[in-house]
């Protein structure tokens, strides 16, 4: 089943989910029609190859034709539509950044692996639950009633600004009737009546135009309440949700209803200001001793201006490693994208952001960056898909300052992938004559000078991330603290969900809480710093975070289709292993990580002794040297024994607990199987053909491999040549030679 099905049959909280990161960059409808084309393409290989890219896009491009010309023939006149409106975008937006749609399209199809992969989990860890409380939903809920209360308090000052209106015209009418009466008439009781009348009419206007500002105050005064307090909580919850997403965790949502409310605040306050306006050209035509709009005007318009949030809507990060948010490597470009939380046209065009690197700087050492590039943009709403105004720098570089010491700073040290920095904002907003200056930061980013630095520095930022929901505490790591290890379990789990499209099961995470607390419960507790990243593990020269991050790149790079598929069970003890076997079929095997080798992987199966003894064997772990010449399924399929003097055979017949190997693994075998080729069989000019298998040698008398050297690739025609020529007995005291290790 195409991941795209697997997608359509979600629960509806995962569909939504889904439908946050499809946009006109790359449309849902592309997708649908050209789900199995699209997952056929290597997207990710692609951004990082412009060639590569630009072919793609043709390719896509060519996709969308055919599929206007099915269409045509079907006369489906608003698909028509919607397809050459689509093609048309595509192709303005991406001609001169193939990469880019690359990129789009491989964050697209890696978010989806994510969510099927949550979909797929069945427990929520601690941290996914926080972010889910019905305390969270009953908040958003007052909040938008709140909003709704203002908004209708506004049109209420609305009418009373129009009572005041059609009053003051009433006056104005008495007040130039009397002004036009004959000298006799204006001792008359009518004109002594008429005067009293304007006097309480009057009056009736000074009340009812301090009970409007009255009114108005009052609802500046609960905006800002609503501002400062729930809508700021309700971004700072959100600022979390982002947090989380940035380490793997559940995608956030929710950015576009606090907009809708800040926007919904911010048209209340314009409309007071008009308001205002209209009483200022009121007190121009008639003004009196104590009149209230002169003296509190000016105050209120200037508080009718606190209502601009901007926001780090997409964290920095490197197209090159879409995964790894928050890193930034010197002298490599990056994308970030800033958002202001009203949509207000007239804002269009009069937004200015300057964005700069250690501006307020407070870190662990001396080191200062400077961002080349255009660090200067205008905000529009064409930055983004729903009309919202944002600006997108796509072309920053970090570049360290030369130390005054005439060095380069302390690029090589370890303690660079420690040290925090931050991106600052400033965005000035020009609006009716007035300038409003605001100021917002990144997350803490860490800067490397090296792709080596990657992975602690990607340490670094989870570590961050998970401990702390200050988002910028730039000398945390003066004294970090520890994490709760059900939380860093859960964290540890998202690595995998995000970056290799599935997550870890309770049994797999109660591995890694042994391997990292020597215990089985991993409820409780806490985990420093120190023993996550720092520490070697016990008996090894590695820590735990460098045989974890070796692992992934393992599974990415080499076993990702198994992976996917659920077949690699990878965490789990030697001793869980044998608990498993014990009582399976003969030639029912497992594949595990290695806790031994850095990346590395091995298959364990069992079989009987003549007098039913329950055996295991266990093959030297393969890596990334191994694995590069050999796809890891056609190891499985080809992979051979000698017992004894017996002829090679393929041990391995069920993939634990009872699937049938080839049931399991044949959609991944890349090759025809390998036969044994003779001698007298000739190849292309004039050579024998010949292909890698890996053989293994186990004594009769061992329950296990007695070495490494065991596993030895050996072509099929090696081998005849040897059967033709040698006894069995000769070949096995070879293979136990102990040259035969070299």
């Amino acid at each position: 089943m195409s991941q795209w099905n697997q997608v359509q049959q979600l629960e509806i909280k995962f569909l939504e989910q889904v439908d946050q990161f499809y946009d006109d960059n790359f449309p849902m409808e592309i997708r649908h029609l050209l789900a199995q084309w699209i997952e056929n393409q290597d997207w990710e290989a692609a951004s990082n190859n412009e060639t590569m890219a630009t072919i793609l896009l043709q390719n896509l491009l060519i996709q969308l034709d055919e599929q206007l010309g099915r269409v045509s023939k079907e006369k489906n006149l608003l698909l028509i539509h919607n397809l050459k409106r689509i093609r048309k975008v595509l192709q303005g937006k991406f001609h001169g950044n193939p990469m880019h749609v690359a990129v789009v399209i491989s964050n697209c199809l890696r978010e989806e692996r994510r969510i099927l992969a949550a979909a797929n989990m069945p427990v929520q860890g601690p941290l996914e639950k926080s972010l889910q409380s019905s305390s969270v939903s009953e908040r958003q809920r007052n909040v938008e009633h709140k909003v709704a209360a203002i908004k209708n308090s506004v049109q209420m000052t609305e009418q009373d600004t129009k009572y005041l209106e059609d009053l003051q015209d009433e006056f104005d009418y008495r007040y130039k009737t009397i002004q036009t009466m004959d000298q006799s008439d204006k001792n008359s009781a009518m004109m002594n009546q008429e005067v009293l009348t304007l006097q309480e009419m009057l009056n009736s206007l000074d009340f009812k135009r301090k009970e409007a500002l009255s009114k108005m105050t009052q609802i500046i005064h609960e905006t800002d309440l609503l501002m400062n307090n729930m809508l700021i909580e309700e971004l700072q919850d959100w600022k979390r949700r982002q947090q989380i997403a940035c380490i793997g965790g559940p995608l956030h949502n929710g950015l576009d209803q606090l907009q809708n409310c800040f926007t919904l605040l911010a048209e209340s306050l314009f409309q007071l200001r008009r308001q205002l306006e209209k009483l200022e050209e009121q007190s121009t035509k008639m003004t009196y001793e104590g009149d209230p709009i002169p003296v509190q005007r000016i105050h209120m318009l200037e508080r009718c201006y606190q209502w601009h949030p901007a926001f780090c809507e997409r964290q920095p990060c490197m197209p090159t490693h879409p995964q790894r948010p928050l890193v930034l490597k010197t002298l490599i470009q990056f994308t970030v994208k800033l958002r202001l939380l009203i949509k207000l046209p007239e804002l269009n065009y009069q937004v200015k952001v300057k964005a700069s690197i250690d501006k307020n700087v407070s870190t662990l050492s001396n080191r200062r960056f400077v961002l080349c590039g255009t660090n200067v943009k205008a905000m529009s709403i064409e930055e983004s898909s729903n009309g919202s105004l944002s600006v997108e720098f796509r072309h920053l570089q970090p570049k360290e300052m030369k130390s005054s010491a005439g060095g380069k700073g302390n690029e090589g040290c370890h303690m660079v992938t420690e040290e925090l920095h931050s991106i600052t904002f400033e965005t000035q907003i020009c609006l009716y004559g007035l300038t409003i200056d605001l100021e917002t930061s990144s997350l803490p980013v860490v800067m490397i000078s090296n792709v080596s630095q990657l992975p602690n520095a990607w340490a670094s930022i989870i570590w961050y991330n998970v401990s702390t929901n200050d988002s910028q505490n730039l000398v945390f790591f003066n004294n970090p603290p520890p994490a709760t290890l059900s939380q860093l379990l859960e964290v540890m789990s998202w690595q995998f969900s995000s970056y290799v499209g599935r997550g870890l099961n309770s049994d797999q995470l109660n591995m890694l809480a042994e391997k990292l607390t020597v215990q089985s419960s991993y409820s409780d507790g806490h985990l420093t710093w120190a023993k996550f990243c720092k520490e070697h593990l016990p008996g090894k020269s590695f820590t735990f975070w460098t045989w974890l991050e070796a692992i992934l790149d393992l599974i990415k790079k080499h076993i990702l289709p198994l992976w996917i598929d659920g077949y690699v069970m990878g965490f789990v003890s030697k001793e869980k292993e044998r608990l498993l076997l014990k009582d399976k079929m003969p030639g029912t095997f497992l594949l595990r990580f290695s806790e031994s080798h850095l990346g590395g992987i091995t298959f364990t199966w069992v079989d009987h002794s003549e007098n039913g003894e329950v055996r295991f064997h266990s093959v030297e772990p393969y890596n990334k040297g191994r694995l590069s010449a050999l796809p890891f399924a056609d190891i499985l399929r080809d992979y051979k024994v000698i017992m004894a003097e017996n002829v090679p055979e393929n041990p391995l017949k069920y993939l634990y607990p009872d699937i049938p190997k080839d049931k399991a693994f044949g959609r991944h075998y890349s090759s025809q199987p390998c036969e044994v080729s003779r001698p007298t069989e000739r190849g292309g000019k004039g050579y024998v053909p010949s292909v890698f298998i890996p053989i293994s040698t186990i004594r009769s008398d061992s329950m296990e491999p007695h070495s490494p050297s065991d596993l030895l690739p050996m072509s099929p025609s090696v081998y005849a040549v040897l059967r033709e020529n040698l006894s069995p007995t000769t070949i096995e005291t070879a293979m136990k030679s102990p040259y035969s290790a070299e």
